[in-house]
């Protein structure tokens, strides 16, 4: 990993790879699901219905996100430098909606597979991305960017 002038990695230095954090707290939310089953408040179309649509929100954003980096040409994984403040697009209304998204799908899957502790460790996610993952990010941007990133910041919400 090269360091920049200030003596600093080139990249955010997140705790770990945020699609594998979506990934665990999953896995975990199914595995807790199949020892101490909880009860699901609703167990109907509804049920269905909300996931399924939080799920295709949450890929619309993702997949907006996705799309910006690629045509402003900086790489998406946190392991790599960012190379382009992107600012417009989607990231004009949101300054995380590739996360937005992730936990916008997590929550659906959630809600449509009934699973209790899936939307129970949302929470301690929520934390660890904004603490581990994006906090490392903006301090990151802020480093790399300067100003233009702290004009971005105050103009674009982290989330909504």
């Amino acid at each position: 990993m090269a360091m920049d002038p200030a003596g600093q990695t080139d990249t955010a230095g997140v705790i770990a790879r945020p699609p594998l954090l979506f990934l665990a707290a999953l896995l975990i939310g199914f595995v807790l699901d199949r020892l101490l089953r909880l009860p699901f408040p609703r167990y109907d179309q509804v049920t269905w219905i909300t996931g399924g649509s939080l799920i295709v929100i949450g890929f619309a954003l993702f997949a907006a996100g996705i799309r910006n980096f690629m045509r402003a040409e900086t790489p998406v994984p946190t392991n790599e430098p960012t190379r382009v403040l992107v600012t417009t697009g989607i990231h004009g209304w949101t300054r995380n909606p590739i996360y937005l998204g992730m936990f916008l799908i997590y929550g659906g899957i959630g809600v449509a597979a009934q699973n209790i502790w899936i939307l129970v460790l949302t929470l301690p996610l929520a934390i660890l991305i904004r603490y581990g993952v994006v906090a490392r990010e903006e301090a990151y941007l802020e480093r790399r960017f300067g100003d233009a990133y702290r004009d971005y910041r105050q103009r674009v919400r982290r989330w909504l």
